[in-house]
């Protein structure tokens, strides 16, 4: 878990500044650099017992001070400009910047304090009454509706439906999968029985995609089961239907169905 620390009424060493330019009453843009670094370096020495990470902020920025005293105390170079450079230009963009944003905080706190003044009073309005909505008056609708106005609306309306439509998509056709005869399904089944020998009805119908296709399935081994070249056998009510075949393996005779029986 991470501590924050509070030293005193001083968060960082920017603060430390702000209050030390404050407490002189100078001004921001023209900081008495050798003042306020002795005054803070003052302050740091205090810091001894405190925690190496907070204090480390504060000696980054004393060591910043004292630089930046040294560049004082050498001569001035100008710029391309011919402008002299003032080694405290950055250090007082940063202390404005944090003035800023410390002004903002203290508004929010401020709204957040004032915000907690205010209460709401739930609404007690009965659910019947708060969705209680008047009559349409229809006259006051219709006013100024004509049968010109009507048309225009009407076909806005069907111009809209019409856009919706995709020509190209709009002219396909359906395609429906074509049913499985009788006959097709007795020569699969009968395969599928030839290269099992044994095997339960569940297993068979997992091949088959519809109901349509699992009533034809089934019509289909009860018509091998007519002709003799299945046997059927199921333990239970409900319990899955035994299927074995009665060919011999490696014989494969004819199915002799009547189609004319299976078409009618």
């Amino acid at each position: 878990m991470v501590i924050s620390y509070k030293l005193e009424k001083f968060e960082g060493p920017l603060d430390l500044l702000l209050h030390l330019i404050d407490k002189n009453k100078v001004d921001i843009y023209d900081i008495p650099i050798a003042e306020i670094t002795r005054q803070y370096l003052e302050y740091v020495n205090q810091m001894e017992r405190e925690d190496l990470n907070v204090v480390s902020d504060f000696l980054v920025m004393a060591a910043t001070l004292l630089d930046i005293k040294s560049q004082m105390l050498l001569p001035v170079e100008g710029n391309e400009e011919g402008e002299e450079a003032d080694p405290r230009a950055e250090l007082v963009a940063r202390l404005l910047e944090y003035k800023r944003y410390k002004l903002m905080a203290q508004e929010l706190l401020d709204m957040e304090e004032d915000a907690q003044g205010v209460f709401f009073k739930s609404p007690t309005v009965p659910r019947e009454v708060a969705k209680y909505e008047p009559p349409v008056n229809l006259d006051a609708l219709l006013d100024g509706l004509t049968l010109a106005k009507l048309q225009r609306i009407f076909e806005s309306v069907m111009k809209r439906q019409q856009d919706k439509i995709d020509p190209i998509r709009s002219s396909f056709g359906t395609i429906r999968k074509e049913p499985v005869s009788l006959e097709t399904r007795i020569l699969d089944v009968m395969q599928f029985a030839r290269a099992r020998r044994h095997f339960g009805f569940r297993q068979l119908l997992e091949r088959q995609g519809d109901k349509l296709e699992v009533v034809i399935t089934f019509l289909a081994v009860l018509e091998l089961m007519k002709i003799g070249k299945i046997h059927l056998k199921q333990e239970n009510i409900f319990d899955d239907m035994e299927i074995e075949t009665l060919e011999e393996e490696g014989e494969e005779t004819d199915l002799e169905l009547d189609l004319e029986g299976l078409e009618g």
